[in-house]
């Protein structure tokens, strides 16, 4: 009996320990997300309190790039260079993620596998650029 006491003592006493250890890694963090927002306040408070306050008519006149507005303030952008920007944005992804790829073929075991994944990967890419091919998005007017 003395003898399960004392190794239940010693695993609760390392139970502790773990448990200590655990939430000091916790209060390291907690202390630097302390340190970063008053970092920051710190930081706006100052520019709050040190830069000059003049509004002129001219500081609050909206303007673009430096330049006077002249006109109305509503502009149509059209919608195909968001388009472009989106196939864009699908083809980055898709040599991110060949990169990865590439070096999993390369270990023993999953060659097949992962060549079958990949191109299936391509034949969705595939599908959606011969989606946006038949709409005449890729068309340039």
């Amino acid at each position: 009996m003395v003898v399960a006491t004392g190794t239940a003592g010693a695993a609760e006493t390392a139970g502790t320990v773990l448990a200590a250890d655990y939430f000091e890694s916790y209060s390291v963090v907690g202390l630097l997300a302390v340190v970063g927002v008053l970092f920051v306040a710190v930081a706006f408070g100052a520019g709050r309190l040190l830069r000059p306050v003049v509004p002129t008519p001219e500081k609050l006149m909206t303007y673009e790039c430096g330049v006077d507005p002249v006109g109305e303030g509503w502009a149509h952008t059209q919608v195909r260079y968001y388009v472009y920007a989106f196939l864009y944005v699908i083809f980055a992804v898709d040599s991110i993620f060949l990169f990865p790829w590439a070096t999993v073929f390369a270990a023993p075991g999953y060659g097949a596998a992962t060549l079958v994944e990949m191109f299936i990967f391509l034949g969705f890419l595939a599908v959606g650029l011969l989606y946006a091919y038949k709409k005449g998005v890729l068309t340039w007017t």
